[in-house]
């Protein structure tokens, strides 16, 4: 497989240059992160002065295995974002194939190619798996093949719906789960992600990012909203009902809405380049992607940023 351009969403200075306005200006639906983020009143003076001790790092652990219902043979790393993760988790296993199905999150791949793996889009035996649940852009959800010696299950975005969850397979050897907290919480400046699975990649994965790599306002943070049950349901709720909104209207442009993530919504149009200038001439950004003429990708806006994308239309 050829490299993957490394295109993101999220970058506002490029359409800040080219189409005028001043960041602050823009509403960037170019992300997929939840426009409504988790309260930070949690975060204390000595979060910011102190080390991060053993003790936050056990219990953010253990909200998370509730919060996930984690498999009790199954390890937990909390990790900075989990970007950190997929930087290093290529360096566990030796080089050989890898099955990464395209188009999905082009950072999986980077991380492998950089590191002397041979990426596929398609092989009956690799030596490790890539699956991206729900994927990333087209937001569909995956049913898992037969396992490989390594298997990378990304559920970045899967807090929308977790009984959709693959975290069963977390105890299964040769696994490992991918949690993004920034995503559903909203909070992806914090970078906290969660590495879960094989206890012996664990380690390893633990060995390889060293001491204290999650800072303690993460930690803090990251527990309390682990723990806030109804704050979860009640934006699966919302989130479910802002979806569809948007879905209502991209009608208007004849858009074809792919998959079912209610954080993002990729569109099947006609010239998504065009629609993305449309937008872009009244300081909206959204994501179109090198490899597709007729996808455009949205984030859902902020409550009183609604009337700007009506607008725009």
């Amino acid at each position: 497989m050829s490299s993957i351009p490394l295109d993101h969403g999220g970058n506002l200075d490029s359409a800040a240059k080219h189409y005028g306005g001043k960041r602050q200006d823009w509403l960037d639906l170019s992300t997929g992160i939840n426009p409504k983020a988790y309260s930070l009143n949690s975060v204390q003076e000595a979060d910011w002065k102190a080390l991060p001790d053993k003790l936050a790092n056990t219990e953010i652990c253990l909200a998370a295995r509730k919060f996930w219902n984690v498999p009790d043979k199954a390890d937990i790393l909390a990790v900075p974002g989990c970007s950190s993760a997929i930087a290093q988790i290529p360096t566990l296993f030796s080089p050989g194939s890898v099955e990464i199905a395209v188009p999905t999150y082009n950072e999986h791949a980077a991380s492998f190619q950089f590191h002397g793996w041979k990426t596929l889009t398609k092989s009956k035996s690799p030596r490790a798996r890539v699956i991206v649940h729900p994927n990333n852009p087209t937001g569909k959800f995956s049913e898992l093949p037969d396992p490989a010696p390594l298997n990378i299950i990304d559920e970045s975005f899967c807090d929308i719906a977790p009984l959709r969850s693959h975290i069963a397979r977390s105890a299964m050897p040769g696994h490992i789960i991918l949690k993004s907290f920034g995503k559903f919480w909203g909070l992806a400046g914090l970078r906290l992600g969660f590495a879960i699975g094989d206890p012996f990649l664990i380690k390893a994965l633990r060995q390889k990012l060293g001491p204290w790599p999650v800072s303690g306002i993460a930690l803090r943070i990251g527990t309390k909203a682990l723990q806030d049950y109804d704050w979860a349901n009640n934006t699966r709720n919302r989130l479910k009902i802002d979806i569809a909104r948007l879905d209502t209207l991209l009608m208007t442009l004849k858009a074809k809405p792919i998959g079912d993530c209610s954080l993002f919504r990729t569109y099947a149009v006609e010239d998504a380049a065009q629609i993305q200038k449309q937008f872009a001439e009244s300081l909206i950004w959204s994501r179109i992607f090198p490899y597709s003429n007729d996808w455009i990708r949205l984030g859902l806006p902020p409550k009183y940023d609604w009337s700007r994308l009506e607008n725009a239309l």
